[in-house]
């Protein structure tokens, strides 16, 4: 790492990234299944069909997790809530056993001088609610404000931010029209209902929680850079398409009230009655942006029904997912979304890293060149008049990669999933002495 902290803005902030169900233990604590016990269940769904039972049995090694947490020198800490640990039906009765965790975990960050960043959702939706439609449900906004309410009456004093839905795009395309989530649909209507009705649950949450007082509140979303695979009119078409639908459609709700034409020509006739109306919710003011960024794709043109378009695969250095290194793409989202959307809104950047075959004893030294790479990004981004205000690394460990069962590793910790023992990585070193000081 060629960085020190003075080479970013005074306050900018450092920081890592889990989720629940990716590595607590879901079957232990209490929680109630989840439609990713079901998807996972499913022969053909994920990798040597593993699930979430154990994962990285965070739920019982937390204070040592905690302690890798402070090692590194973080600011930060972003985890996840899962609505099944607190409420295992969904509604009604909490699980008082979850909530007691979510509460140590804030104090434990607090103990440790490390800011508790929240995210309400990760993916892990409660069976119960799937099975009376899941995200296609026009009572998923109304269902979310009462998960809210109960995790964050208990731990939205403390802690330091909260987003209520991690990466609108997989909650909702990638499972809803790819199929390749939970709960693993391949309907466009599925998809039109849950795209909006998860940003009417992201505003509902939003409300709810400046009713308690709250504040310091953003929204997360994934964002894919889009490139033409030639230069052909159709191509750059399809390149539209595909931002349009995995990028704007959300921030252009969010901070337009408005979705692309691009979108809506394929959707608009399987949106939810009303759905115009809706804005007025889904455009509750925030505190911040959080923008997830891995890769870029290359679109072309594909015959057929809309959206009429493919990937390509890319000549660039791929990480173990396959996904094309490309920091140049972190730099111009950053630059458009604040230009186009956010404004003068802080921007942070949630996610950021690459699962690489990692072996305890073996230096991660792409992980370290991935991240310093991307960092150039954000310095570039700040020098181009972009209020970038920090940085967190996916992920802390390794852990459960949903459909990618336990291949693919993420972590700036390794961890043997045999003995579940956690061993530093080279670049958990080399952040923590530059982090560290």
């Amino acid at each position: 790492m060629q960085f020190t902290r003075d080479d970013f803005p005074e306050g900018f902030q450092f920081g890592t990234a889990t989720s629940a169900y990716q590595i607590e233990g879901h079957a232990q604590g209490g929680a109630g299944p989840t439609h990713w016990d079901s998807f996972a269940a499913t022969p053909g769904n994920v990798v040597r069909a593993e699930n979430g039972d154990l994962a990285c049995d965070h739920l019982h090694r937390m204070d040592e997790d905690l302690d890798l947490v402070a090692g590194l020198g973080a600011d930060v800490y972003r985890f996840s809530t899962s609505w099944a640990r607190v409420l295992p039906e969904g509604r009604g009765t909490p699980n008082a056993e979850g909530l007691d965790f979510y509460d140590r975990l804030v104090d434990g960050l607090l103990a440790r001088g490390v800011k508790p960043a929240a995210t309400l959702y990760h993916w892990e939706l409660p069976q119960p609610l799937s099975d009376l439609g899941g995200w296609r449900n026009p009572d998923m906004g109304d269902w979310f404000a009462e998960f809210t309410e109960t995790v964050m009456s208990r731990i939205g004093d403390r802690v330091w931010s909260a987003a209520p839905i991690n990466e609108p795009w997989c909650v909702s395309w990638l499972s809803h029209f790819d199929g390749h989530h939970a709960p693993g649909l391949r309907d466009i209507r599925a998809t039109a209902r849950a795209m909006h009705h998860l940003l009417v649950a992201h505003g509902r949450s939003i409300e709810v929680m400046r009713g308690l007082g709250m504040g310091n509140l953003g929204a997360v979303c994934n964002m894919e850079w889009s490139t033409p695979a030639d230069d052909s009119a159709e191509s750059s078409a399809a390149a539209r398409t595909y931002d349009a639908i995995y990028n704007r459609f959300f921030v252009s709700g969010l901070f337009r009230g408005e979705y692309p034409e691009e979108v809506m020509a394929g959707l608009e006739p399987h949106m939810p009655q009303g759905w115009q109306d809706d804005f007025a919710t889904i455009t509750q003011p925030l505190d911040w942006l959080g923008v997830n960024y891995y890769t870029r794709k290359l679109i072309a043109h594909k015959d057929g029904p809309w959206p009429n378009y493919r990937e390509v695969e890319g000549s660039l250095p791929k990480t173990q997912m396959g996904w094309e290194i490309y920091p140049q793409g972190l730099h111009d989202f950053l630059v458009r979304t604040a230009r186009e959307y956010s404004g003068d809104l802080p921007i942070y950047v949630t996610e950021s890293g690459m699962a690489n075959p990692d072996e305890v004893g073996q230096p991660d030294t792409a992980r370290i060149d991935y991240i310093a790479a991307h960092l150039e990004a954000c310095r570039k981004a700040i020098a181009d008049g972009v209020p970038l205000n920090g940085y967190f690394v996916w992920s802390l460990m390794d852990n459960y990669e949903w459909s990618f069962g336990y291949e693919k590793r993420f972590g700036l910790v390794h961890v043997d999933f045999e003995t579940l023992a956690r061993t530093p990585k080279a670049s958990y070193h080399a952040l923590a002495e530059w982090w560290r000081g």
